[in-house]
């Protein structure tokens, strides 16, 4: 007799098409269990009209799975690992982080342009202040519209408008095969990203030992240590997905390289900051690194974020 495993996953192209993914290799090892998928509206897709950094929402586009877990709907759900909060909730867990895609944000523009290239006073897209602060960091002469919805929802919003580019995950616009749109992946140079950008998280309940077990298959280990110290970077700077903070961590063998990045809205004011050491010791050295942010002050900048956004 066959078991059942359920997985959510929000209602999009590309949420559906990263459970589909994690579906397809848990059903390959596990030949006897049948995965259905159950899409659940997060309420992050289902309000448009509003900016993100608005909601103040740390669990704005995981909440509902989060709940569906919890009430026993589905077995396990899979996220983009960029949005969920660095503190699970009580009675959950990440069972897997797996292997990470690219990781850089892309710049979608017309007739190719690249950040370089693009007009003084040009508009760009982007509905993320991470983004908005380091494009304006380096090129302060433009100008940032801003965008919400999924991947399609966006880009029929820039090819209707007139704006010159819009800036989004690479990894969303590769799983969507929509590469051709790709006029310039950005370098980390410029650009961090967000934390954990490019790898999913399969999220089970923390008593769910049997799932749990299966569901690690699927986990990269090299990519959970890379989340790891990204994760602890912004867990301790207490900051949601919703601030400008990115960052990166390489791994090269035992050692683990950290960037990390802390910016203004306005791009003005930034801090960057860099830490090497072993990669077992992930955690510490993204809290080490985000200690160095603060010195440098990243809390003034992200105090003064905050303060904004709750007027």
């Amino acid at each position: 007799m066959s078991e059942t495993m359920i997985a959510g996953s929000r209602d999009s192209k590309l949420a559906m098409w990263q459970t589909r993914w994690v579906e397809e290799r848990l059903s390959a090892r596990f030949k006897d269990i049948n995965i259905p998928v159950v899409a659940v509206k997060a309420k992050g897709d289902r309000i448009l009209d509003i900016p993100l950094a608005q909601f103040g929402d740390k669990g704005l586009f995981t909440r509902e799975l989060d709940n569906a877990l919890l009430s026993g709907e589905i077995d396990f759900a899979v996220h983009s690992l960029k949005d969920l909060p660095t503190e699970m909730p009580d009675g959950l867990i990440i069972a897997a982080v797996t292997t990470r895609w690219d990781c850089r944000d892309a710049l979608i523009a017309r007739d190719g342009l690249t950040l370089e290239t693009l007009p003084p006073g040009a508009v760009v897209a982007t509905g993320s202040l991470r983004r908005q602060s380091q494009l304006l960091a380096y090129r302060p002469d433009l100008r940032v519209a801003d965008i919400r919805g999924n991947i399609h929802t966006r880009l029929k919003k820039f090819d209707d408008s007139d704006w010159q580019g819009m800036i989004l995950a690479a990894a969303g616009l590769e799983r969507m095969n929509l590469h051709d749109r790709i006029s310039q992946k950005i370098s980390f140079d410029v650009m961090l990203p967000g934390i954990g950008q490019g790898s999913l998280a399969v999220v089970c309940r923390a008593d769910d030992q049997k799932n749990m077990e299966r569901l690690k298959t699927v986990e990269d280990p090299e990519a959970r240590d890379m989340a790891r110290a990204e994760r602890a970077f912004l867990n301790r700077l207490e900051g949601g997905c919703q601030v400008p903070i990115g960052a990166r961590a390489d791994i090269d063998g035992g050692a683990l390289r950290l960037r990390g990045f802390v910016g203004s809205v306005d791009g003005k004011n930034t801090i960057r900051v860099e830490i090497s050491g072993l990669r077992a010791e992930a955690v510490q050295l993204g809290r080490e690194l985000a200690l160095r942010a603060r010195e440098e002050g990243a809390g003034e900048i992200l105090a003064a974020i905050r303060g904004e956004a709750g007027k």
